[in-house]
């Protein structure tokens, strides 16, 4: 599927943003998680073969600028916001995958009347004292892969395409890059991706699907069942064999779900 990318300004300049975009559907707009785009990522792939995609990059996300002005949760999801305003989206579908998903879960109780689909793919955002959410900021890369896919090979290979975790110069390519973004990522989920949500998820007014792999490490199936009973209406779909990045491993299953919002 062919994509594009470019950059643009956000809130009076406040920001830079760049958004990658493909597919001729209905518009679609999605957040991405704390990793990012893969290169060729799937996911982005599977979701621009039915819609026509936008997928801004967080500021700290690629050559994205302006995270020093993202300092509270308020902040990054009025960010969103100003974000669709720029794109010149009205009510798009919104997908959100892990923290994403939390940002996209903020959005819809925030603003209820302007958010009217909604389909949250693993999301953080909820914390249970039982099944504490994984610190992903205390895994070493080499471990990335078997808390974020089923099958742990191909996930790696997905990750780090021509690359290798355990070769000390591609590893210190791989945290370079990872450093800039997952300061932008620890305002949301460090030391635990608790904001307050839960206490505002009541006031979700979209059509709510909630989609989790259920081999997901990184965080526990169980917080699936949480979404659907703070969100009134909601829905859960469990897919077999992925984890948690269940687009990028089930992508068809994603598809299925969001008909069900179509």
């Amino acid at each position: 599927m062919p994509s594009s990318s470019r950059l643009i300004d956000v809130a009076g300049g406040r920001a830079s943003i760049r958004v990658h975009e493909a597919g001729d559907g209905a518009p679609l707009l999605f957040l991405h998680g704390a990793g990012g785009l893969m290169r060729d990522d799937p996911f982005f792939a599977a979701l621009a073969s039915r819609y026509h995609v936008y997928a801004p990059m967080l500021p700290g996300y690629e050559d994205s600028t302006g995270e020093e002005r993202l300092r509270t949760m308020l902040d990054i999801t009025l960010h969103q916001f100003d974000v669709m305003e720029a794109l010149g989206l009205s009510k798009p579908l919104l997908v959100g995958l892990s923290m994403g998903g939390m940002i996209a879960a903020e959005m819809a109780a925030l603003a209820p009347n302007e958010i009217e689909r909604l389909c949250l793919v693993a999301p953080a955002g909820l914390w249970l004292d039982a099944k504490p959410i994984t610190d992903m900021f205390a895994l070493l890369p080499q471990e990335f892969p078997s808390y974020l896919f089923h099958d742990v090979v191909k996930g790696a290979a997905l990750m780090t395409p021509g690359g290798d975790l355990n070769d000390v110069n591609f590893l210190a390519d791989f945290m370079v890059m990872n450093a800039r973004r997952l300061g932008t990522a620890g305002k949301m989920l460090f030391p635990i991706p608790d904001r307050g949500l839960r206490e505002r998820l009541y006031r979700v007014k979209a059509r709510t699907i909630v989609v989790w792999g259920e081999s997901d490490r990184l965080i526990p199936p169980v917080y699936a069942a949480e979404f659907q009973k703070e969100i009134a209406g909601s829905r859960v779909v469990m897919v077999p064999k992925a984890g948690h990045l269940v687009g990028h491993e089930q992508p068809e299953a994603v598809l299925r779900a969001l008909t069900e919002l179509n």
